[in-house]
């Protein structure tokens, strides 16, 4: 049976809709994520970008506490702690990857643009651990949305280099995640279960990597910060202290929005959709950060809006014909 047939009616529909709501959330995330750690004589508020990644994912895991109440702390117990323990170290460190990029001085929007590597990982590991059936029209969407990202990116004009590699490792770190997300809702776990297990295992995860990159001594722009208790855990005031508790927010809805779409359609048909966060980041960046994209963004995310459209379109058509057989 195929894997559209096996998806619930409307699964499709629901499953984008869902994957683009998170875009819109994962897209703030990247904003703010840019603008806390960029030195305040650029226009931004100077705030470690280790302790960011630590407070956002604290202030994400408070928010969520409601959430916990209200489904119950029985509703929590899994019997793939290991698994779910995987999958929080690892979108713990594509964090901290992440924003080491932004940290170095990476515009938003090449940063997201490169993140678009990811489909590629995900449809490799959705494919070889999880047994879906990577289409044609998805392999098609996928490598049409990894050009549009190289478009973006420059990088066939200044090469490759550490800077554009950093977002492309954060990239397979994340796809890591989000295969495991899916191999977790095959085995039954709920939505809730996957967004409180990971923002409950993500703040421990987060702490550990920044120990560890103290101890080892590791010293990196935005990485290692010069002593660990007077900037790792210092919380900025004003209007920064209010935009990361914001960060916190969004961070909880789009892992839970992820979840949801998870949950209705399966990883290589939603991925496309994610790829929505590139051109979304790339208007938000340049509006409120003034990092104004290069002349190639356009084409570059024109072509991703197109893979994410045609990937819906096919799907659907394919999903019709099907029902009505």
């Amino acid at each position: 049976m195929s894997q559209v047939s096996s998806l619930p009616r409307n699964g499709a529909a629901t499953g984008a809709f869902f994957m683009i709501v998170a875009s819109l959330a994962f897209a703030g995330s990247n904003l703010l994520q840019s603008a806390l750690p960029t030195p305040v004589e650029y226009g931004g508020f100077g705030m470690s970008s280790t302790g960011m990644a630590f407070w956002q994912y604290v202030i994400a895991s408070v928010l969520a506490l409601p959430l916990i109440l209200r489904i119950g702390l029985g509703n929590l117990r899994t019997s793939h702690p290991i698994t779910h323990e995987i999958r929080a170290f690892a979108s713990a460190l594509g964090v901290h990857v992440f924003v080491y990029g932004f940290a170095t001085g990476v515009p938003i929007w090449q940063m997201v643009t490169l993140l678009a590597t990811g489909p590629l990982f995900i449809i490799l590991g959705s494919t070889l651990f999880l047994g879906e059936r990577a289409s044609a029209a998805r392999i098609g969407a996928a490598l049409v949305g990894f050009a549009g990202a190289i478009i973006v990116s420059g990088v066939g004009a200044e090469g490759l280099t550490s800077s554009t590699l950093v977002p492309v490792i954060a990239a397979a770190l994340w796809a890591t995640t989000d295969v495991l997300t899916k191999y977790l809702s095959k085995q039954g776990e709920s939505p809730e279960t996957l967004t409180i297990s990971l923002l409950v295992l993500v703040t421990p995860n987060h702490l550990l990597i920044l120990l560890a990159v103290w101890a080892l001594g590791i010293g990196a722009p935005g990485l290692l910060p010069a002593g660990l208790a007077d900037n790792v855990f210092a919380l900025p005031g004003g209007t920064a202290l209010l935009l990361l508790v914001l960060l916190g927010a969004l961070t909880a809805a789009a892992q839970y929005l992820l979840a949801v779409a998870y949950k209705a359609a399966d990883a290589t048909y939603l991925q496309p959709f994610g790829d929505l966060k590139v051109p979304l980041s790339g208007l938000l960046g340049w509006f409120f950060l003034s990092q104004v994209p290069s002349v190639w963004f356009w084409p570059g995310a024109a072509l991703i809006l197109a893979a994410s459209t045609f990937i819906f379109w096919v799907e659907s058509n394919q999903r019709r014909t099907l029902s009505m057989a």
